[in-house]
């Protein structure tokens, strides 16, 4: 008998001990990484620390299953793997989770490429991908947690198993959001977190469903970007303004939890009614300014002064100052308010006609030149502009840098004043007679004179004689033979002797003749005949005419154009 329970045990024992089963053993002693186990069999097994969850609270004496991978390696122990064990253990249970589509707990052991590994009974592979709907940047920060996951692939050859959190989490939101559409309307108040933050708003995390609270639905007052508001994890109370259930959008409103401060606003803020704030915004056109909670008005750059020339608002204005103006206008259905600062003094046009009288001398420097006039300033902010027609009496000027430059100290007359349009006429000819009135006195018919050459024409040459005076030689009276082009015939600075053939105090113009100044008095009659004969249109133009001409032909500092 006794021979026989000793075969017994010792066939127990032969199968207990078969590389490759499962078998229990006990902790025999606790090292700094592994754990020594005993079997039962001639010699102990080593396991690693890092097969067990939580090797801290292991303990002498506890029980645990191990596979028996070998009964003996070179140095003469057991070869033992609970993970293995566990492993095999779990592998049917995977199967049939994966089979039905159920949800499996595990724990995240480490970060590895392209993801991370869990541990559901059996090491595993999540995708970083399959982590959350939109994939984490940080992985370490799952690493020791513990989630449900759904299987979404196995390899019963190679034992392989992936994972997904996302698939669950999309579930759980789209379960959250089918209720949250079903149990809110247009008005009610919710509760979210900020989730995201983008130039035209913010996205609300409504727990299953996001929502946007678009800046123009985030204050009553002027806000650059969302983030000046509102940061990502704040928690905030909104209210919803529009649903659409179809694409599942909610829009959101944070402003509309208060007063809208444009209600009454023209009573608030009447016209002419003088008001306080600070610079919150500046524009090339002008100004924004908080004059209350939730309402800014704006000061356009033209509103800035009476007098000074303002180019931008910045030039006069920082961000942040505190400032006074006038309310000019309220547009309650614009959300608009202009105002204005200049408003605050005495506009120095309203008297401009006590302080600048017509047919008065004034001092002034010339501050700009265009085509048609010299801008000149009286004082800051307060200009004149001189004419090209009132520049001179006798010379016919094409651009006031004939006689001026910017910069220059000159005196004029006040010779007309636009109080509407803010402009002052001024005059230089002006401080002097104008000497076409005596002109008979100074110039006769046949009287032979000299002068220099300052413009030519296609058509003629302009003579300058004493006194400013400009005369005009027609190309027919330049010489006795044939002139193809003025410029073959005389030049620009040339001294020249010519005859008086007429003169016309109405048009202001003096002919001249070079080819008649060895005329007799019978010859020079002829000629002035011949003189009367041109008309418009023909060779010879009056000199307002022929000036004009003259421009298209002649620039200062230009030179003339090469023909």
């Amino acid at each position: 008998m006794a021979d026989i329970n000793l075969a017994e045990l010792l066939a127990k024992s032969t199968k207990n001990y078969r590389e490759g089963s499962i078998v229990k053993g006990h902790v025999l002693e606790i090292r700094s990484r592994e754990f020594l186990i005993d079997i039962g069999y001639k010699s102990e097994g080593v396991i690693r620390a890092d097969e067990f969850e939580d090797p801290d609270e292991v303990e002498i004496g506890d029980e645990v299953e191990v596979l028996l991978v070998r009964l003996e390696n070179d140095e003469g122990m057991v070869v033992l793997s609970k993970e293995k064990a566990a492993q095999r253990q779990n592998w049917e249970k995977i199967v049939n989770v994966f089979k039905e589509g159920g949800l499996i707990k595990g724990k995240v052991k480490s970060v590895v490429k392209g993801g991370l590994m869990v541990n559901v009974g059996v090491e595993s592979f999540l995708p970083a991908s399959q982590i959350d709907i939109i994939p984490p940047r940080d992985l370490t920060q799952f690493v020791g947690n513990t989630y449900d996951f759904k299987i979404v692939k196995i390899n019963d050859d190679r034992k392989n198993v992936v994972l997904s959190r996302r698939e669950i989490i999309e579930a759980e939101r789209s379960a959250k959001r089918a209720a949250f559409l079903g149990s809110v309307n247009i008005g009610d108040h919710v509760s979210g977190t900020v989730k995201n933050i983008t130039d035209f708003g913010a996205f609300i995390d409504l727990d299953g469903i996001d929502g946007l609270l678009h800046i123009t639905d985030m204050s009553w007052a002027r806000l650059n970007h969302p983030s000046e508001l509102v940061k990502i994890g704040d928690h905030l109370d909104v209210v919803i303004l529009d649903i659409n259930k179809e694409k599942e959008r909610v829009s959101l409103g944070l402003k509309q939890n208060q007063d809208n401060p444009w209600d009454k606003i023209e009573e608030r803020f009447p016209v002419g009614q003088t008001v306080k704030g600070k610079v919150t915004n500046l524009m090339p056109y002008g100004a924004f300014v908080e004059i209350e909670r939730g309402v800014e008005g704006l000061i356009h750059v033209s509103e800035l002064s009476w007098t000074k020339r303002i180019a931008r608002p910045s030039d006069v204005l920082t961000l942040g100052q505190k400032v006074e103006a006038i309310v000019l206008g309220v547009n309650k259905e614009e959300q608009k308010i202009s105002l204005g600062v200049r408003q605050l003094e005495a506009n120095p046009w309203d008297e401009i006609e006590q302080r600048y009288i017509i047919g008065k001398q004034v001092k002034g420097k010339v501050r700009n030149m265009t085509a048609y006039g010299a801008f000149v300033e009286l004082e800051e902010g307060i200009d004149g502009m001189v004419h090209v027609s009132d520049l001179s009496w006798t010379r016919k000027i094409n651009h006031p840098s004939e006689m001026l430059k910017k910069g220059d100290d000159i005196e004029a007359v006040v010779i007309d004043i636009d109080k509407s349009n803010q402009r002052i006429s001024l005059g230089l000819k002006q401080l002097e007679n104008d000497p076409w009135r005596e002109i008979e006195t100074r110039f006769k018919i046949g009287d032979l004179v000299k002068g220099t050459v300052s413009k030519l024409a296609n058509f003629g040459a302009f003579i300058q004689l004493d006194g400013e005076i400009d005369g005009l030689v027609h190309i027919s009276q330049i010489s006795e033979d044939h002139v193809e082009k003025v410029k073959d015939a005389l030049k620009v600075g040339q001294e020249v002797e010519s005859r008086v053939i007429k003169i016309d105090k109405a048009e202001r113009r003096i002919g001249l003749s070079i080819k008649a100044a060895n005329y007799s008095m019978e010859d020079l009659k002829k000629e002035s005949e011949v003189f009367d004969t041109l008309r418009p249109g023909e060779d010879m133009v009056g000199l307002a005419q022929a000036f004009q001409v003259a421009q298209d032909e002649y620039r200062p500092g230009e030179g003339k154009k090469k023909k």
